[in-house]
């Protein structure tokens, strides 16, 4: 076997192994749905199950480390491949590694007796062992300029553990340290490789449509200060998330990242949603680092829970769904083009964002709000799962064995 064709030709196993996409994309959509469906009763004190952690503690960590820790491996495991010239884990070693998810939130979910220890053993089980595969493709491929993404991950990865850690002590980890340096991790993974790829689709598919403005290149110097002024921002609000210095210094990551992303001719791709959500996804990365130092200087301009739901909800929620149907449309062999089904998540995901937020802005409303924001969360992913479900799981004819 010397390609990868070859290698899930090889494989007579079910088609959802074949590569890491299929079970990590399907796997974090059907798990973002149900985690909702039980999420909002749970709000609303009409169910309470026994979780390791208290209720509002349990959501944060699972749409945080459950839900974005199966699309990074997903994302990564498909990635990677093409990064090292190296064959893609599939088979039962890709199993496995869904198996460890799984048994990640069960434990989460039903710790049956578990104490806290055993809990956070079996779900830091997963992304260890994931680093781990990912390291070694690296270090075997020699692709060293993508080691920084391992280093995000493994900080992902730590505050996680702290996450755990907190929760075992009776701590709030729902606005504890470890949330933030995760939340903090997975927004860095958005504007190191969003920074790649959003302007890098937005030109292979504009230089496909005549002459005109085209997205400036990745990773030039003003990028590279931009970043490095998030990461201050991010550090400082991990560390001091109460701090006036801190809000100060989240208002110019804010505009310097929406400077980035002028800079990328979003403008330019309205009529094809498939890129411009890649856009409007980054885009909310901006808007929380602007809302959340504005709460920081100003309290009570959103509330603190509304403007970091910017961040979870609209920069890693809308970015990691347009990655999960870019990815699955192009390597399922499907045209890159946005459909309705596909339009209608967005469109929903966009919906339950702004239901988020506005129940910061009207309290009195909230209850109403956050069944509207949760509703249309759940017809997101739960849209995902209907609308590329079959893709995820069987091969295109010419790959069928």
């Amino acid at each position: 076997m010397t390609t990868t064709t070859e290698q899930m030709r090889a494989w007579a196993g079910p088609s959802i192994l074949t590569y890491g996409f299929r079970p990590f994309f399907l796997g974090a959509a059907l798990w973002a749905a149900f985690s909702m469906l039980l999420w909002i009763p749970m709000l609303m004190g009409h169910i309470a199950p026994p979780t390791a952690f208290d209720p509002v503690s349990w959501h944060a960590h699972e749409f945080l480390f459950g839900y974005l820790g199966a699309v990074i491996a997903g994302f990564l495991l498909t990635a990677v491949p093409n990064w090292t010239g190296r064959l893609p884990i599939v088979g039962w070693p890709l199993g496995a590694l869904a198996a460890l998810w799984l048994a990640g939130r069960v434990a989460m979910l039903l710790p049956a007796g578990l104490g806290p220890i055993a809990v956070a053993l079996i779900d830091l089980a997963f992304p260890v062992t994931l680093a781990a595969a990912i390291l070694r493709e690296i270090v075997a491929g020699q692709n060293w300029r993508n080691l920084i993404v391992l280093g995000i991950l493994a900080v992902f990865s730590l505050g996680n553990g702290i996450f755990h850690w907190e929760a075992a002590q009776g701590l709030y980890a729902a606005q504890g340290f470890g949330l933030r340096l995760g939340l903090g991790a997975g927004l860095m993974m958005i504007a190191v490789i969003g920074g790649r790829i959003v302007p890098s689709f937005t030109r292979n598919w504009l230089v496909k449509r005549g002459p005109g403005r085209l997205p400036a290149a990745p990773m030039q110097r003003f990028d590279k200060l931009a970043l490095m002024i998030l990461i201050v921002a991010l550090l400082l609000w991990v560390a001091l998330p109460l701090a006036r210095t801190t809000g100060a210094v989240l208002l110019l990551a804010g505009g310097m990242h929406l400077w980035r992303l002028a800079r990328w001719a979003g403008h330019r791709t309205l009529s094809e949603p498939l890129v411009t959500v890649l856009h409007a996804g980054y885009a909310f990365l901006p808007l929380g680092a602007l809302a959340l130092g504005a709460e920081l200087l100003m309290p009570g301009t959103l509330g603190m829970a509304a403007a970091q739901h910017l961040w979870m909800g609209g920069a890693i929620g809308l970015m990691t769904l347009a990655v999960m149907t870019r990815a699955s449309l192009g390597h399922t062999g499907q045209p890159l083009s946005a459909g309705k089904a596909t339009v209608a998540i967005y469109a929903a995901l966009v919906l339950a964002v702004l239901a988020r937020t506005a129940a910061g802005v009207w309290p009195d409303m909230s209850m109403h709000l956050h069944a509207v924001a949760g509703t249309a969360w759940i017809a997101a992913f739960g849209g995902f799962a209907l609308a590329y479900g079959r893709a995820l799981l069987t091969l295109p004819p010419a790959k069928r064995i």
